[in-house]
């Protein structure tokens, strides 16, 4: 997973430098950009947020229910706690792309009030993201393993 983090990282400083900084990557402030550029990140843009978008309706509403309802309490810990960290990163890597290619072509000197609210709101997501793939979700898997295994031994010792 070591490589992963790296990995995201990586994205993660690439998409907030072509975010604040488009000149450097080659983004024009007047507009005028490559047609074919353009269309291969609005297609990145399209793709990448409707991947996150679906991933996350898919884990909440229908895959969380399922496996809640239909497995024992400890396997379905432990299946999320397996689960959590890859869907979090897939999420970040595909929030990161969003971003970046969002940032690219509306570039924040040129762009309007909604596009400005916009990328704010996939950066704030993009944060959240991370908050949860590098804070909340190792925080939680700690804490499920002590109390799973204090449960054990409470039970070893009750025999």
């Amino acid at each position: 997973m070591a490589w992963l983090t790296r990995f995201l990282a990586a994205v993660a400083f690439l998409a907030i430098g072509v975010i604040f900084s488009p000149e450097t990557f080659g983004s024009k402030s007047d507009g005028l950009k490559s047609p074919t550029l353009s269309t291969y990140l609005k297609l990145a843009h399209l793709l990448c947020f409707s991947t996150a978008f679906g991933a996350a309706l898919w884990v909440t509403f229908i895959g969380g229910i399922i496996m809640f309802k239909n497995l024992p309490r400890h396997q379905f810990g432990n299946l999320q706690s397996k689960m959590f960290p890859a869907y979090f990163t897939m999420v970040g890597i595909c929030l990161a792309v969003s971003a970046g290619s969002f940032g690219y072509l509306h570039p924040w000197s040129s762009s309007s009030v909604a596009d400005k609210y916009q990328l704010g709101f996939l950066l704030s997501s993009f944060a959240f993201n991370l908050t949860n793939l590098f804070v909340f979700t190792p925080m939680t898997i700690e804490v499920d393993k002590t109390y799973h295994n204090s449960v054990y031994v409470f039970i070893w010792l009750s025999r």
